[in-house]
């Protein structure tokens, strides 16, 4: 209802500047050949600006993005993401540099006249072909990864891991020594029995529920996603992962991670941007340390909380997994 309110003023806004303007007789002034001069000075000016701040960004607000990937399948994201910033950068220089100077160049001139072009079937067909085939390249690359994330069938023994998403949590069951998990439904939900586990399935009764996600490196990861309420979306940045959780049906996909949370927390790259963090919560008077964790993130706004919505996750060695999971209870012993 706010919105519609913010529209309706903006209509107002809009339709009394064009009153005024009409009351005016602003709109019947033609533009002078000194006012033409100043209006190509001020577009090479802007264009100046615009490039000044755009340079800026590229260099000095590289601190936000984000480090390596940190799973072998994300590899093939940052390739793809790569290639289409350098594309579009360097076709938004040239084509802002046009823009710009061609509005100082060929400012309006009472001695000068438009030259009337027809068209080009030359020129048409290399602005159709070109971006065509750029896009079809493009594409067909992030179909071949999308499979490549999604296709779960040739991996070999992985880890089979059910995400559940509620308002404004999330909740985690790993398949037990069967790796498979077991039935599970919002039917289900009651006391302690939180995520809906059927355990009348059999499968059901070696799965472990945990509410922190600890993952081996080098290993598939085999992810499940569910929702007890509305819309959420798993969002694993580090790992370049993200899934819609959806209410009624389960989404799924997968990947395996190449880098502990201790070799991220030694990673050069993410020592620079953790200090370059720093300093900017700083500047704006936050104080405290920046840790670097691995987490979970909803990136669908599911309600007032939606911004708490995380899980932290600890990637360790093979070792060090087992001997987590093995501490970790069954369902069995805590659902009687």
């Amino acid at each position: 209802m706010l919105a519609l309110f913010y529209i309706f003023i903006g209509i107002a806004i809009g339709v009394s500047f064009w009153q005024i303007t009409r009351i005016m007789n602003l709109r019947d002034v033609i533009a002078t050949d000194e006012d033409n001069r100043k209006q190509g000075k001020y577009s090479l000016w802007f264009m100046a600006f615009f490039y000044a701040m755009m340079i800026y960004c590229l260099i000095f607000m590289n601190v936000i993005m984000l480090p390596e990937s940190a799973s072998i399948e994300g590899e093939h994201d940052d390739i793809l993401f790569n290639i289409t910033f350098w594309l579009i950068g360097i076709v938004q220089f040239i084509m802002q540099f046009l823009i710009f100077y061609f509005t100082f160049k060929y400012r309006g001139s009472k001695g000068r006249k438009a030259k009337f072009y027809a068209d080009s079937h030359k020129l048409e067909m290399i602005w159709t072909i070109i971006p065509a085939v750029v896009l079809v390249v493009l594409v067909s690359y992030g179909l071949w990864q999308w499979n490549n994330v999604m296709d779960l069938s040739d991996a070999e023994d992985p880890i089979v891991i059910e995400v559940y998403s509620q308002q404004f949590r999330w909740d985690a069951r790993y398949a037990g020594d069967d790796n498979t998990l077991g039935l599970g439904n919002v039917n289900y939900i009651k006391g302690i029995n939180t995520m809906g586990v059927d355990m009348s399935d059999k499968n059901a009764s070696d799965d472990k529920q945990v509410t922190e996600l600890y993952l081996p490196k080098g290993r598939k990861i085999h992810f499940k996603f569910r929702s007890q309420d509305v819309l959420h979306s798993a969002y694993m940045p580090h790992f370049r992962a993200q899934m819609n959780c959806v209410p009624g049906m389960v989404t799924e996909f997968g990947f395996t991670p190449k880098f502990t949370t201790e070799e991220m927390r030694q990673n050069p790259e993410v020592i620079a941007k953790t200090i370059g963090i720093n300093k900017i919560r700083k500047s704006k008077g936050e104080e405290e340390l920046y840790e670097f964790n691995y987490l979970l993130l909803c990136n669908k706004i599911c309600g007032a909380s939606h911004y708490n919505m995380q899980m932290k996750i600890t990637v360790v060695e093979q070792e060090d997994y087992d001997e987590w999971i093995a501490e970790q209870p069954t369902l069995a012993s805590i659902i009687k």
